[in-house]
């Protein structure tokens, strides 16, 4: 009896041991694959991919195919980039990493603005001119639910856009067809800047809310008339909460990262009135203040001390280099407005 005893009790201990190794062992390969996964891409040559891509279709590049390109390849990089789309997981380690959800959604976020810029303004000729039927199909693809994660997944959606705007990039350049269109006017780019600059500013004050700081309400600034629909403070505090300054520190980084390569793709098409405008030089300055968004990060967290404490506060310098793209895209606008 007592041989059957410690029989059972070993056989217990096997049993144990090998289930505290396999947790073990799932524990040390999800923490492997999270430290891969969260390797961010590298910033690519946009011109040099651009001739690829032409040059895959038999093609010279034409006006409009360094943005779509460029646009396309983003929305591939956030489906084909190492543990491929994240947000959506829901099992170890992707459901743990929201560093790396939110700077996908900060990209999403910018390739969204420029499918609608396409859909609503640079494809078309003027406001009462019909929209092309592959980007009004593409479009509300983009803004399909970011953490879907089944029926249907966020990945089938995204690559249902992605088919949809290389049908729009292939009549690009289809001598045959006339009907899809890219106007690189300096209206519409404009008008997308709009957009970009609305974006950044958001960006930039949630940045700097990370050491909180007092502001006074301007929100009917310079209008007498101006009314609203709820009264606010006349002195309000912003303050980002604690667990999310990472959250919005990625956020940022991932809408530069878009922004570096759409802003090089921008620089090809829109290169006559770039030149015209002499704002060529101001493109490539706001490319240099995203880029420096990209340096790595040599912190295994995110610091967030005082603005002029010891430690260092990393929000505060990336709101630094969003707020100088920002006052650059500002005077690119102003210089398109002048005739």
């Amino acid at each position: 009896m007592k041989g059957n005893g410690l029989d059972t009790s070993e056989k217990k201990g096997f049993w144990v041991k090998l289930i505290i190794g396999l947790v073990v062992v799932y524990m040390l390969i999800t923490i492997g694959l999270g430290i891969y996964w969260s390797d961010q891409p590298e910033i690519w040559n946009v011109k040099r991919v651009v001739e690829q891509d032409a040059a895959a279709l038999g093609k010279q590049p034409q006006v409009g195919f360094a943005t779509t390109s460029t646009l396309i390849r983003l929305t591939e990089t956030l489906l084909q980039k190492p543990g491929g789309y994240l947000s959506n997981d829901v099992a170890p380690p992707g459901i743990w990493m929201d560093n790396m959800a939110n700077w996908e959604f900060g990209m999403l976020v910018q390739l969204r603005d420029l499918s609608r810029a396409l859909r609503k303004d640079i494809a078309r000729s003027q406001s009462t001119s019909r929209e092309d039927t592959d980007l009004a199909t593409a479009e509300p693809q983009l803004h399909f639910d970011n953490r879907s994660f089944w029926f249907p997944s966020t990945e089938n959606e995204y690559k249902r856009g992605i088919r949809y705007l290389k049908a729009y990039q292939a009549r690009l350049l289809d001598d045959d067809q006339s009907n899809a269109q890219f106007y690189a006017r300096a209206d519409n780019l404009r008008n997308w800047l709009a957009d970009v600059e609305t974006r950044l500013g958001s960006l930039s004050q949630k940045l700097s809310a990370s050491v909180g700081r007092e502001q006074l309400n301007v929100d009917l600034a310079g209008d007498n008339a101006a009314r609203q629909s709820t009264t606010s403070p006349q002195e309000l505090r912003l303050k980002t909460p604690y667990l999310q300054i990472d959250d919005v520190f990625y956020e940022a980084r991932g809408a530069s990262f878009a922004l570096v390569h759409l802003m090089k793709a921008i620089e090809i098409d829109f290169q006559n009135i770039l030149e015209k405008k002499n704002a060529m030089v101001s493109v490539q300055q706001i490319v240099r203040e995203l880029e420096a968004t990209q340096e790595p990060v040599m912190s295994p967290m995110i610091l967030n001390g005082s603005g002029f404490g010891v430690f260092a506060n990393h929000s505060l310098v990336m709101a630094n280099y969003i707020s100088r793209a920002n006052a650059a895209i500002i005077d690119l606008r102003r210089l398109l407005e002048q005739g």
